[in-house]
């Protein structure tokens, strides 16, 4: 039997050195340059830029943004991994028009 190594569920080898977005556990939300990562998901990123929430809706992010630098995200709080480039933000086609 030939021994199987432990292979991550995402590979991150083609966003090395792109910016991506992450999602981490309790609402936060990272955009920075992907500089390394490991098995585990932990994630290195460089000029990462915090997009901060809403005071009056904690569940929603606005455009105001906090420099952090290099950060180390720890895989165990990583939730999503965007890459930045070929995304656009989209209306949402479920949500119900208000009428005036």
């Amino acid at each position: 039997m030939a021994a199987r190594t432990k292979e991550s569920a995402l590979d991150l080898s083609k966003f090395v050195d792109k910016s991506i977005r992450v999602k981490l556990a309790g609402g936060r939300e990272v955009v920075g340059v992907l500089k390394g990562y490991d098995q585990l998901l932990n994630l290195v990123l460089d000029e990462a830029v915090e997009y901060l929430r809403d005071p009056e809706d904690p569940m929603r992010v606005t455009d105001t943004t906090r420099p952090l630098g290099l950060i180390v995200a720890r895989g165990t709080s990583v939730m999503l991994v965007v890459p930045t480039s070929g995304t656009e933000e989209i209306a949402n086609p479920f949500a119900q028009e208000m009428e005036g």
